[in-house]
């Protein structure tokens, strides 16, 4: 059986991160998100229909089979252990462990990645709470919403975030906003839609920017 590329993975983590709850996603969104030019693009998704990983239709958006969610689950799955591994064993930040992450994804081993989940006791979540695929490709399906979305009032729990920049994850760390964390919205601002938040019995003030990309639950 012959090993998927570090290409295929990176291909398969995008369609993995962009399709919607259709299983369906352009070429062009692919593109931008790989930022790679559109021929190469519809390239390697006929190679992916060879494989049954997609339906690949000209000028028609693309289907992900269950097929290619699984295998683009399990890439994702080998990154979001890598990086609970590093911050729970080896003490690393959850600001410090995306780019590592990144570069461990792309090792073949099955037995490696089993016994890191042996070794973490099968955690459902990565640091910055997204959900961790099981060896089956199975991921939990979590209700959660923007804390933009929020009204003034409301007590919210923080439960995981959409971008895993470090600037962002120090900005959060800086204002003492890690994952689990009681949120109460106490004011939005008209003008800017920035707002104002407590948390461990003290005001902060968020950014609409990055209240876009905190993700909570009641």
């Amino acid at each position: 059986m012959l090993k998927i590329t570090l290409t295929e993975e990176n291909y398969l983590k995008a369609l993995f991160h962009l399709v919607d709850k259709e299983k369906k996603v352009t070429i062009n969104e692919l593109s931008k998100f790989l930022n790679v030019k559109m021929p190469s693009v519809n390239n390697m998704m006929k190679k992916f229909a060879d494989k049954g990983w997609v339906i690949y239709e000209t000028y028609k958006p693309l289907i992900v089979t269950e097929k290619g969610r699984c295998e683009a689950a399990l890439v994702v799955r080998k990154h979001r252990l890598t990086e609970m591994f590093l911050v729970q064993k080896m003490n690393f930040g959850w600001e410090n462990v995306h780019e590592i992450a990144e570069q461990l994804e792309h090792v073949h081993s099955q037995i490696f990645f089993d016994k890191m989940d042996e070794i973490l006791n099968y955690p459902k979540f990565d640091p910055h709470g997204e959900p961790i695929p099981d060896k089956d490709g199975n991921i939990i399906d979590q209700d959660l919403q923007k804390l933009s979305n929020c009204e003034v009032g409301e007590q919210v729990i923080f439960a995981s975030v959409t971008l895993s920049d470090d600037a962002f994850l120090n900005y959060l760390t800086e204002r003492k906003l890690l994952l689990n964390t009681k949120i109460k919205i106490v004011k939005i601002e008209n003008f800017d839609k920035s707002v104002t938040v407590e948390v461990h019995g003290k005001h902060e003030i968020l950014s609409r920017k990055a209240t876009e990309k905190i993700l909570v639950k009641k």
